[in-house]
């Protein structure tokens, strides 16, 4: 059973598997407050992962600005974030084609 330790409302507020300061011991009793302090944790991580995708983006876009006004060279980026970024660069040419959305002819003005 993990460790338990409950705010001054007595709701948990943290969790160990190993004995801490302020932490007891949960019970059979402690059960559906720890379900629910699972299930806030689940819902939190999930809210922050579905935010990592559109930054990605940002921080792609951010980089190509960097190089294009010069203040970073490509170069200056560790090998692995090298490979990693022309990856995805390979991934989203091969998938451009796919994603135009404006009809034909027409061009984008952003």
């Amino acid at each position: 059973m993990p460790y338990i330790k409950r705010d001054a409302q007595g709701q948990i507020c943290e969790v160990s598997l190993t004995p801490q300061d302020g932490h007891i011991l949960s019970t059979l009793e402690d059960t559906p407050d720890l379900e629910l302090f699972l299930q806030q944790l689940d819902d939190a991580q999930g809210k922050i992962s579905g935010t990592d995708m559109p930054l990605v983006r940002v921080l792609e876009d951010l980089i190509d600005l960097l190089i294009d006004r010069e203040v970073i060279r490509f170069t200056d980026l560790p090998e692995a974030a090298q490979s990693k970024l022309m990856d995805r660069r390979r991934l989203r040419a091969a998938l451009k084609p796919g994603l135009d959305l404006l009809d034909d002819g027409e061009k984008s003005t952003v």
